[in-house]
């Protein structure tokens, strides 16, 4: 695979505890060495794999608690946890009912931090940053404009010369919660879309090429002119492949960054109640300065921990997470939740109960 910059990093975190960044493989282990156990092993989302890694690494570090954690989608870190067979998952979609009602026990959300989606192009006869809204970009995804010169992306961008050439579609092919945010996002903005393909980890694509995780996406549309994906804002930024300022809710273009997720989820916190179990959509969020492809990203654990032990060091982990890993959010393009939401979760955290050793 041609993307040596992630795979790079991803190496030094596991080994260093440096700074974090992506992985090249579907499956990969941070904060372990051959030589050390596990003290507690997770799957799932990509999206926030770059900070996640660097979380593990640093807990490691100061606490000697060693986090397997294997990045394997959205809907592998589900269907691990209802398995059984990791102390936690991962997604960034929220687990359905549908999903819970099938897992060993009553699962509990807990926020980490808030990601954005990226709209990602190799246009490299385009150095002006591309301005695309919700409805083209459904169009786009669903096949109903397939050159780059359509009047409807020209009309966005007034004086940019855009190439006619066709637009190679990227997707997902694996279960994730990236899928889920964007075609939330594309529900939301393009009843035609909601009516069908419609919101989900995995959906039916009616065009594109599909590549497996973030790391996949941003691979083919790196190594392909013309192409266009969506990946994890840190996936792009790595790769230094440009991203579209999409149209939000108030008119506005915004490109994706830490400000522009926080802006989407300003005043969330403060108006939640106190029964509420965090699934939560903030996609095409008021306000101008929100990017509309936001999301929050979650742990998932079982509210009963029957291993008392490993119960205890997740619990520290999340506590630990939620309120020094928080400050490491924005250096790596992820976005902090806000102090108060923070606050709850810390709280919140002392009500899982832990059982007795198995």
């Amino acid at each position: 695979m041609n993307r040596t910059s992630i795979a790079s990093l991803a190496i030094l975190v596991s080994i260093t505890a440096a700074c974090g960044g992506d992985k090249s493989g579907s499956a990969s282990s941070s904060a372990t060495s051959s030589s050390g156990s596990v003290d507690l092993t997770g799957a799932g989302a990509t999206f926030p794999y770059p900070l996640y890694s660097k979380w593990f690494a640093d807990y490691a570090a100061q606490t000697g608690v060693k986090i397997n954690y294997q990045s394997i989608g959205s809907g592998g870190g589900i269907r691990q946890l209802s398995e059984g067979t990791v102390d936690f998952g991962a997604s960034d979609s929220p687990m359905s009912d549908e999903d819970i009602a099938k897992a060993k026990g009553p699962v509990m959300h807990f926020p980490t931090v808030l990601g954005a989606v990226a709209v990602t192009y190799n246009l490299p006869e385009v150095t002006t940053a591309l301005r695309l809204s919700g409805p083209v970009l459904a169009d786009i995804f669903a096949g109903r404009i397939t050159r780059w010169n359509d009047a409807k992306i020209a009309s966005l961008n007034p004086g940019v010369k855009l190439p006619a050439t066709d637009i190679l579609v990227v997707h997902r092919s694996d279960g994730s919660g990236t899928t889920f945010v964007f075609t939330d996002y594309l529900s939301t903005v393009s009843p035609a879309w909601a009516s069908g393909p419609g919101r989900g980890k995995e959906v039916s694509w009616p065009v594109g090429l599909g590549g497996k995780g973030n790391e996949g996406v941003s691979g083919q549309v790196k190594q392909t002119p013309g192409s266009l994906g969506y990946v994890e804002l840190a996936y792009a930024k790595q790769n230094n492949l440009p991203s579209a300022a999409i149209q939000n809710a108030a008119g506005k273009f915004v490109a994706p960054s830490p400000e522009g997720m926080t802006a989407a989820a300003a005043g969330v916190a403060e108006t939640l109640p106190g029964n509420t179990d965090y699934r939560l959509s903030i996609v095409n969020a008021a306000g101008p300065d929100a990017y509309p492809i936001s999301s929050f990203t979650w742990i998932l654990l079982y509210a009963q921990q029957s291993d008392s032990v490993k119960g205890r060091k997740l619990r520290d982990f999340l506590k630990w997470a939620l309120n020094e890993g928080e400050k490491q959010a924005a250096s790596l393009d992820y976005a902090p939740l806000p102090a108060s939401m923070a606050s709850r979760l810390t709280a919140r955290l002392d009500s899982i109960k832990v059982g007795t050793t198995q």
